[in-house]
């Protein structure tokens, strides 16, 4: 192999390389958005819970106690 086979070898591998970083950036950096997107949307539903177990915790049931303590109503 001669010195400028040698040579376009590397220039098409580093190429390559530079193509290869290139492109797994680009997909860093949508998956980056992407978990910011969901730990957003995580955030929203983790607070929508809270206020419904808050509101289901602070409602009386059908004979005044809490709803955990009701029988089912096969009893």
């Amino acid at each position: 192999m001669s010195d400028s086979d040698t040579l376009e070898d590397l220039q098409s591998r580093l190429a390559f390389q530079e193509q290869t970083l290139t492109d797994l950036n680009d997909v860093v950096a949508r998956q980056t958005e992407q978990i910011d997107r969901l730990e957003q949307q995580l955030r929203a539903l983790a607070g929508k819970y809270r206020d419904l177990r808050d509101a289901v915790e602070q409602s009386p049931g059908e004979e005044g106690g809490s709803p955990a303590d009701e029988r089912p109503p096969h009893y």
